[in-house]
């Protein structure tokens, strides 16, 4: 039996490093909101409890993977109101760390997909996942995908023919704004970066033929940058969070969308769930999904991922006792 139409909220958040009560708070009042306009499934965006950005004195962003308050909050939220929620975290487990994107059902069925690969300062924090990130719920199957993995064609793969929605919501980051000699040279590429951000969402739909749910977060933040791997050499890194919050039908047709300069809050569009044929194809010889992946994106990618890599396994080793 096909799934009906339902009213759908992707949620825009600007929340705090490490205040995870008042991201939380603000979490729960916009998804109220939602709620109340007749929302019947809601996007949180990745690492909603709380954003993660490298600086030292590093502190751990990690919960507990089946006992902690932003977990406490979905299944309430999807228990007392009826309502299907994603969102992720950083989650420990055992000695191993996870981004989870967790898919709460109002019966209380609760599904995960842990991010299959960090992205660049991302890898301080936390492990690649192993699993396919679909799952068999009331909706049919619903697939999870967070940031860059809906940049990156292997997602499209995994999921393409066993899902007929796509809960999404990304962490995107823009170019430093405080490199007095970098920046100014690079503002051709921050152009291409905000297209990439906002349009991802529109191309990882038409290549899966779902509609898709996508929330991001808003804001400028100050962090640091690793300069060399296995260094803890850093260098100020002043940014912003770019990537629209918005929902988009199975053919690529954007139904509501949030730019990220109009603050946290909420957008609204009816989906049916379901897939159609995929408007676009996808390349299984090509890692990157975005012909036009800069040359800086890649040594950004390539450069932080190995900087964040050597940082996390030296705070383990400072973590295991002798």
């Amino acid at each position: 039996m096909p799934t009906p139409p339902i009213l759908a909220a992707a949620i825009q958040l600007q929340g705090r490093p490490g205040a995870f009560d008042a991201n939380l708070e603000q979490a729960r009042r916009l998804a109220l909101s939602a709620i109340e306009q007749g929302a019947r499934l809601l996007a949180l965006p990745e690492f909603f409890p709380s954003p993660i950005l490298f600086d030292e004195p590093f502190a751990s962003p990690a919960l507990d993977a089946l006992d902690n308050p932003a977990l406490a909050l979905m299944r309430e939220l999807a228990g007392r109101h009826g309502v299907s929620i994603g969102g992720s975290m950083v989650v420990s487990v055992g000695e191993q760390a996870y981004n989870r994107y967790y898919f709460i059902e109002p019966d209380g069925r609760c599904h995960h997909h842990d991010k299959d690969l960090p992205t660049m300062w991302e890898n301080c924090f936390y492990d690649p996942g192993q699993d396919d990130g679909a799952f068999d719920t009331q909706l049919g199957g619903v697939g999870a995908a967070m940031c860059w993995e809906l940049i990156r064609n292997q997602t499209v793969r995994r999921l393409r023919g066993r899902v007929g929605l796509a809960m999404t919501g990304n962490h995107w980051w823009t170019i430093p704004a405080n490199w007095p000699l970098l920046t100014p040279l690079l503002r051709p590429v921050d152009r291409i970066n905000r297209r990439l951000a906002e349009q991802a969402p529109v191309e990882f739909a038409r290549r899966l033929g779902v509609p898709v749910l996508h929330a991001a977060h808003c804001g400028g933040f100050s962090s640091r940058f690793l300069v060399v791997p296995g260094q803890r050499w850093s260098v100020p890194h002043r940014s912003a969070f770019v990537g629209a919050t918005q929902i988009v039908s199975a053919e690529g047709e954007v139904l509501a969308r949030r730019h990220t300069e109009e603050g946290p809050g909420l957008v609204l569009a009816t989906v049916t769930p379901g897939a159609v044929a995929p408007r676009q194809a996808t390349d299984p010889q090509r890692f990157w999904m975005p012909p036009d992946l800069t040359v800086f994106h890649r040594a950004y990618w390539h450069h932080q991922n190995r900087c964040g890599k050597a940082f996390r396994r030296r705070q383990r080793r400072t973590a295991t006792p002798a």
